[in-house]
């Protein structure tokens, strides 16, 4: 976010913060914040709410940097981030000073956090911005939706009433209570943990008409005095960049509450790989790691029982999800070999654990169900997506693809199922690309360009009227346009390559320039001008430049070349069906998703969305304990492609950086769209100033 207001970057209190480091202080430091990903030079000295400014970050603030609203709160991370080329040292920042040891605000200063206000910048330095911090709070699309299924609950409730102690009979109160169920429910054999027992005592000190609840009908788990008739588990998502959680009625299925937390890991690495490395490189930095994603399992466990209107004691039941690395971190299991081949796993199995294991607010006697993994980069997500979309009985060909920062790829059917994963990177959640961000309000979600004029429209989160509807500056004017996310992204660059602002080799065409003030000259290269606000907006231009380009054409090609792997291992030509999940997946429009080349041509009434199948899953897995029976034996027959290992996979990738393709064909994709004549950039169109051609200003001179 732009803030309004004129920022200046004080270099006076170098001294200042040097004398509280102990640090010399150079001229400029290097501030990387996350999740956003926007970094740069600032001067030293300068707080992090300063730097935030300078480089366009969203951070809050109330009290305009006096130290007494809390709302612009950071979290400095300390070790090597070999991503951003960085080593970001705890005395890069300053000691806390006597307004922040002295703050008494309404909001609460986290343990790991500062005020941004108050904290002074001495030498390059990691810091992420709190959901909590953020004036525009990230949209979480991880919705579910409960199919048509048979539930068959691990947990079930029995009422029952417990025979009062007697002088003359010594048996305790749980030997009293396994009479009364055998009795009542013909329930032999039973156990119980000790945690049940001190609830089972104090329910029976309250009546002796209980409600106990029996988990896999052996193991008393809880107790409540008087009759119970509901018990209540979470399904939880634990993605790379979001962590989505659901809470549900066990034996009836209903969703009580949905909510989700942004991954607060993302301070460590974008994508997994880079979090893999922090740790090779910081090995004291797991403990963070897992710690950090626990506490968010447990804060949104906690505000899904609020939300609810729920005690968490209430809550008896967990099933989780997640890709290998996020699996491995969360269980505090050691995520290096995960970084290289031969990928090994320290588990594939699914687990059973305590909550309390993994620090998680629930009953004392709650557990944890982990759903199986694949294969080192096909994980337990993706086995839940297996399960939702019930891939392992489908007819013809299917193609199932999860698309995020690592997509996981399904190809086959009833007969033969095979996975991979394939590393396109954070471009899709707007990471790495100029004006891109994650899906909060203001973000373009959707762009049209006129083939002929080449002006775009566009619509915005929080809006549902395009930029060119009347009426549209009245409904957005609470709304600032910030960037663009994944869904818009995909949506630009196509549109670019079928407007012929793209070659098919993905340069930008400048000789376009003559034509349209749009495209706008950048050095060698070119960019073009998606959203141009009137200069007393305080809205800054966004430009989908040349660079923005590539990191899609990678991201794309490294997907694209992934299934055209399954494809050969399989043996086939076509698809018959494709199958968009995950929470950005289903924002895709299907047609761009195959005129940019990110899945094989299809019918396009085919290629359709999945939803959050992975959250879907580990709700299905929450609800049945034959689903979870069910996908154990799946997986088990599941064939792992290795994409890293597999000699084609280049030869694929490198055919697939051409939009959408360089040779594949697209007949399907031909009836609803109009694809331009497959070329090739020339000098004079990639770049330079070329003989008297009409264009815009440079981007350098209209932002100076």
């Amino acid at each position: 976010m732009l803030v309004a207001v004129p920022v200046v970057l004080v270099a006076a209190p170098v001294a200042v913060a040097a004398s509280k480091t102990e640090k010399p202080v150079s001229e400029e430091v290097h501030v990387v914040f996350t999740p956003s990903g926007r970094q740069g030079n600032v001067p030293a000295g300068s707080t992090a709410l300063e730097a935030a400014r300078a480089l366009g970050v969203d951070l809050d603030t109330v009290c305009g940097g006096r130290g007494i609203c809390g709302r612009c709160q950071v979290a400095p991370s300390f070790g090597e981030f070999a991503k951003h080329g960085i080593t970001s040292e705890a005395d890069a920042v300053s000691q806390p000073g006597p307004t922040e040891l002295g703050y008494g605000g309404k909001r609460p200063i986290a343990e790991q956090n500062r005020l941004g206000c108050q904290m002074h910048i001495a030498g390059d330095v990691v810091l992420d911005v709190p959901p909590e911090s953020q004036v525009h709070k990230q949209v979480v699309r991880k919705r579910v939706e409960v199919p048509d299924m048979e539930i068959d609950p691990v947990l079930r409730l029995y009422f029952t009433s417990v025979a009062e102690p007697e002088l003359d009979s010594p048996q305790g109160e749980l030997g009293r209570t396994k009479d009364a169920l055998a009795n009542d429910w013909q329930l032999t054999d039973l156990d119980a943990g000790l945690g049940a027992v001190g609830q089972l005592q104090q329910a029976l000190l309250k009546s002796r008409d209980i409600t106990v609840a029996v988990r896999d009908g052996r193991t008393i788990v809880a107790a409540w005095s008087g009759l119970v008739d509901e018990v209540f588990g979470v399904a939880i998502d634990v993605g790379s960049t979001t962590i989505a959680g659901h809470l549900l009625e066990l034996s009836t299925g209903e969703v009580r509450a949905s909510s989700g937390v942004m991954n607060p890991q993302i301070r460590f690495g974008e994508d997994l790989m880079s979090r893999v490395s922090y740790v090779m490189m910081n090995p004291e930095g797991a403990d963070d790691l897992t710690s950090s994603v626990r506490e968010a399992l447990d804060e949104l466990v906690t505000s899904l029982a609020d939300d609810a209107e729920l005690s968490s004691d209430a809550i008896l039941e967990l099933t989780l999800v997640g890709n290998p690395v996020m699996h491995h971190l969360m269980l505090g299991l050691d995520s290096v070999p995960l970084g290289g081949a031969p990928f090994a796993l320290a588990v594939d199995e699914a687990l059973e654990l305590p909550a309390s294991e993994l620090n998680i607010s629930a009953n004392p006697s709650a557990r944890v169900y982990v759903l199986p993994c694949i294969a080192g980069h096909v994980g337990a997500d993706t086995a839940a997506a297996i399960l939702s979309e019930r891939s392992h009985e489908a007819e013809g060909v299917q193609l199932m693809v999860d698309v995020g920062t690592n997509a996981e790829i399904v190809l086959g059917g009833r007969d033969r199922l095979l996975a991979a994963s394939s590393p396109t990177g954070p471009a899709f959640e707007g990471a790495q690309i100029s004006s891109g961000q994650r899906a909060t309000a203001g973000a373009i979600e959707r762009v049209r360009i006129d083939r002929e004029t080449l002006e775009p429209r566009y619509r915005i989160i929080g809006s549902e009227l395009w930029s060119d509807d009347p009426g549209f500056a009245d409904d957005t004017k609470k709304l600032t346009i910030t960037g663009i996310c994944g869904s818009g992204i995909i949506e630009v660059v196509s549109e670019m390559h079928l407007a012929g602002i793209i070659t098919t080799d993905g340069v930008i065409d400048g000789s376009k320039a003559a034509t349209s003030p749009r495209i706008v000259e950048e050095g060698r290269t070119f960019s073009y001008l998606l959203h141009d606000p009137a200069p007393d907006s305080g809205q800054p231009q966004l430009f989908i430049t040349q660079n923005d380009v590539r990191a899609i054409q990678l991201a794309k090609a490294a997907l694209y070349a992934g299934v055209q792997l399954l494809m050969d291992h399989l043996g086939v030509t076509e698809l018959d069906s494709i199958r968009l999940a995950g929470a950005f997946g289903s924002h895709i429009d299907p047609t761009y998703a195959v005129s940019l080349g990110l899945v094989p041509d299809c019918a396009i009434d085919q290629v359709t969305s999945a939803g959050n199948a992975a959250g879907t899953g580990a709700v299905i897995a929450l609800l049945s304990g034959t689903a979870r029976r069910e996908i154990e034996a799946v997986v088990r027959s599941v064939e792992k492609i290795e994409t890293a290992t597999e000699a084609k996979f280049q030869d694929h990738f490198v055919e697939a950086m051409a939009i959408p393709h360089k040779t594949a064909e697209y007949p399907h994709l031909s009836k609803v769209v109009d694809l331009p004549t497959r070329t090739e950039s020339s000098a004079d169109a990639a770049g330079g100033a070329g003989g008297g051609r009409r264009r815009r200003r440079s981007r350098s001179s209209r932002e100076g």
